[in-house]
């Protein structure tokens, strides 16, 4: 009887010692559950630039004898002054570059401008591409031309990340020596109005004619066919502070690249008239040079 009566005593002092071990490993198992877990958040993925090329040799020199017509009469040493262009002031090449130049003919100036933005998102949730187009569409608004929607990195604008790039984007241009960085940005001289909505490509647009005739009508508009978003902005005779001088602005984004073609003549003798339709074939031809440039 002893023995029977002691054996069921030991199998439940073991069950007890069993069920107190697995009651702790599960108290420990259903403490360390209940902890409120730190969510995974997949870092938005990075702009395809992590450089920028050397602007005053990005145009080929067969395009700046094209587009600087007066550098071609000018002496070889004189010539190559004016083919090497004048770089801009920056203090991180990785962010910002550009390059100018400017050639006198007889009957009239040509200047040339581009500008390369590399643009780079402080906030994990946005991305370096989301972040460009949202200063693409600041600037596209600038120039007068409304967005269908509203970006979707938006919102970035007015956070504190977005804050932080576009104090660095106004110290930028502050920093610079005027003769790329701020020229370059179409928002600095965007005066064009929305009186025209027919484009002499068909595409739907805004802007200021360059004359009262039909023929050379051409308004600011968007662009098909170029980086990922692009558009056009011309300033006619008139519309800036030089009475006869007409300059035309292409802007594109491409990822996390925004790129500036402006270009300009200044004609001679106050009765010319600038071929406002040949200056904006020609800054288109070169945007997209610059964007295949930019794939490569």
């Amino acid at each position: 009887m002893r023995h029977k009566a002691y054996v069921p005593g030991v199998a439940l002092l073991a069950a007890l010692v069993v069920g107190g071990c697995s009651a702790d490993g599960g108290g420990d198992a259903n403490g360390a559950d209940s902890k409120p877990g730190t969510p995974t958040v997949s870092p938005a993925p990075p702009g395809r630039y992590a450089t920028l090329p050397s602007p005053c040799r990005a145009v080929p020199r067969t395009t700046l004898n094209d587009l600087l017509p007066g550098a071609a009469e000018l002496p070889q040493d004189q010539r190559e002054k004016v083919f090497r262009g004048s770089a801009a002031v920056t203090y991180d090449t990785d962010r910002k570059v550009g390059c100018s130049w400017k050639a006198d003919a007889p009957n009239a100036t040509r200047s040339l401008v581009i500008d390369f933005e590399r643009v780079v998102s402080y906030d994990p949730a946005v991305s370096d591409d989301d972040r460009a187009d949202t200063v693409y569409e600041k600037r596209k608004k600038a120039a007068g031309l409304s967005s269908p929607t509203a970006p979707a990195a938006d919102a970035a604008a007015t956070t504190g990340s977005g804050d932080k790039e576009e104090e660095e984007e106004d110290k930028e241009k502050g920093e610079g020596d005027g003769k790329a960085t701020d020229t370059a940005s179409p928002s600095s001289s965007a005066t064009s109005g929305g009186g025209g909505d027919d484009a002499s490509d068909g595409t739907p647009g805004s802007g200021t004619p360059g004359s009262g005739d039909p023929e050379d009508a051409l308004p600011s508009r968007l662009l098909d066919n170029l980086g990922d978003a692009a558009f056009l902005q011309d300033l006619p005779k008139g519309a800036d502070s030089t009475a006869q001088n007409h300059t035309v602005s292409v802007v594109f984004r491409t990822s996390n690249v925004v790129v500036t073609v402006r270009y300009a003549e200044q004609p001679a003798l106050i009765t010319q008239r600038p071929d406002g339709r040949e200056l904006q074939e020609k800054a288109q031809a070169l945007a997209r040079k610059l964007a295949e440039k930019l794939s490569e």
